[in-house]
């Protein structure tokens, strides 16, 4: 009767999310309004952002209505645990898609969330302080691998469909209900987030997907048989979201960039940069995200030894090291740098400018006064005759007392060189 409640509530979860998708995209992608400027309509903008919550609103009520029909009897205190700490979660990721949060807020709700899903579990201390920690990391691990269209969808289904599989193998189907309603619920919304992106997850659908992957890993490794490898098999289930968070923090702090802003260095932005298109990037992810979840899942069963384990690991370690090879970053623009003799150069050039300057200037002045300055008549000499005609003198020229015409003074006025030139000349 479980299984069956299961299924018939992984149908309800499917068919609510697309009729909630279905009516948030009809208004997310209605004509803009002509008096606004450059764009969709804010209501529109916040609708495609938010879309998340259509996902948690279908994968919460039928997860709800299943706990009220008694369907996980066996363990519904740790499934409504689980529901209300991943729509506390969500609830808080849909005031941060509206108004931003700091970091450290969030952090410590979804703490807070972790530890009632520890609490209502009955959990050993020990394991309740492990589990916290890892529902936090793996919960903000998967959150990251929203920032392309369809890929945090396509991996999240994945992996739910692997813990499915773990809580079917592991003879506690109650643990496998919010697992099986996730694997519906996102895949009725990739039919809206496939590229183009109609509707986004956001935060409200990210931090209620990874959330929900975490804590159901948590509870479903708690529950599992002593002689299965589940501390071994359960986390390879989030290889690909822990390699993208690796491969972020690395980067960034090779590049000394902080690690708590988000730039374009996560998996599918480098392999963008080697030409694959974004929905080939989303199916790429997804599909190295099935190699750990199918071995993980295998191992689990017992149908592989856990050594198989470091196959996937070891290629992804790899995978992350190529990776890591792809630029990310653009270069830096660095100015010129500013050597001695680049700094002498404009003084030497001034004081090169000022010396023509003045050169320049004096030239015109002597210039300027060579032109201005009238050749004076000379007086004619005491006892002067005047010059007979056609004696070779022009009338009126003053002559000495020889009959030489006198030399006037030169320009510059020195009577001392005129005295000697007219000495000479008589």
């Amino acid at each position: 009767m479980n299984v069956l409640g299961i299924i018939a509530s992984g149908v309800a979860a499917l068919f609510i999310t697309v009729a909630l998708a279905k009516s948030a995209r009809r208004v997310a992608l209605r004509p803009r309004i002509p008096d606004e400027p450059g764009g969709r309509a804010p209501r529109a903008e916040a609708l495609r952002r938010t879309g998340g919550a259509t996902a948690v609103l279908g994968v919460g009520t039928a997860t709800g209505a299943a706990l009220w029909l008694g369907v996980a009897d066996d363990a519904a205190g740790s499934v409504g645990g689980l529901l209300a700490g991943a729509g506390a979660v969500a609830a808080l990721g849909l005031v941060h898609d509206l108004k931003p949060l700091w970091a450290a807020l969030r952090l410590a709700a979804q703490t807070a969330a972790a530890v009632l899903v520890v609490c209502l579990a009955g959990l050993s201390p020990t394991a309740g302080v492990l589990a916290v920690v890892w529902i936090v990391l793996v919960t903000n691990a998967f959150a990251l691998l929203d920032h392309a269209d369809g890929l945090l969808t396509a991996v999240g289904l994945v992996t739910a469909a692997g813990l499915l599989a773990c809580a079917f193998v592991g003879g506690d189907p109650a643990l496998a209900l919010l697992p099986a309603t996730l694997v519906a619920g996102l895949a009725g919304f990739l039919l809206h987030n496939w590229h183009p992106a109609r509707l986004r997850l956001g935060a409200c659908g990210a931090q209620f997907t990874g959330f929900a992957l975490a804590a159901s890993g948590a509870l479903i490794q708690a529950a599992a048989p002593s002689g299965r490898a589940a501390w071994a098999a359960l986390p390879t289930l989030a290889t690909v979201a822990l390699a993208d968070s690796a491969l972020v923090l690395i980067s960034r702090r090779r590049a000394a960039r902080s690690p708590l802003r988000d730039t374009d260095d996560h998996i599918a932005h480098r392999l963008r940069r080697v030409r694959v298109t974004v929905p080939g990037a989303a199916v790429l992810t997804a599909l190295w995200a099935g190699v750990p979840v199918a071995t993980g899942a295998l191992v689990y069963a017992e149908l592989l030894h856990p050594a198989f384990l470091l196959l996937p690991l070891a290629a992804t370690a790899a995978a992350v090291y190529a990776l890591l090879r792809i630029p990310a970053y653009a270069p830096p623009r660095t100015a010129p740098p500013r050597t001695g003799s680049s700094r002498t150069a404009p003084s030497r050039t001034a004081t090169s400018r000022a010396t023509q300057d003045r050169t320049i200037t004096a030239r015109r002045r002597a210039e300027a006064a060579d032109a201005g300055a009238a050749i004076p008549a000379a007086a004619p000499a005491t006892g002067a005759k005047g010059s007979a005609p056609g004696q070779g003198a022009p009338t009126g020229t003053a002559r000495t007392a020889a009959g030489h015409p006198t030399v006037p003074p030169p320009p510059n006025g020195r009577p001392a060189e005129a005295a000697t030139a007219a000495a000479e000349q008589g």
